[in-house]
């Protein structure tokens, strides 16, 4: 019984141990949105973009709102009301911090970390900032 205990605690351990980990910032554009018009097939991919380093970095629920809500305005501004609309219906609903996804709310922290709606420390906004101006190049 005790070697069963210890051979599942290994792995949740490992995954603890790495959970003040930040991966450097990936963006996949609009996740399971399209990025532009069939015409503009780029329209609003840098509203996407914004949006997606907020979401890697995360924090309060405030925060992503605030930012669910400038997606909404970025895609509004490139004359596009509804699809705005419509976006910011699917980053509500689909972007919970407590879902296992590559696109929720503090993607960039372990799943593991259950960080859910947590303001980031000054620590962990240092390490924002040291993976933003220092990002891994693939070899």
């Amino acid at each position: 019984m005790l070697k069963l205990f210890l051979t599942l605690l290994v792995p949740i351990a490992a995954f603890g141990a790495s959970a003040d980990e930040l991966r450097p910032f990936e963006t996949d554009g609009c996740s399971a949105f399209v990025d532009g018009t069939p015409e503009q097939k780029e329209l609003w991919l840098t509203c996407c973009t914004a949006h997606d380093l907020d979401y890697w970095m995360g924090g309060t629920r405030q925060q992503r709102k605030e930012s669910d809500l400038r997606l909404q305005q970025c895609v509004t501004n490139l004359g596009q009301p509804t699809i705005a609309k419509a976006m910011l219906a699917g980053v509500r609903v689909g972007g919970s911090p407590y879902l296992p996804t590559t696109f929720r709310w503090g993607y960039g922290w372990s799943y593991f970390d259950f960080r859910g709606y947590k303001a980031l420390s000054a620590e962990e906004m240092e390490l924002v900032r040291v993976k933003l101006e220092n990002p891994k190049r693939p070899d």
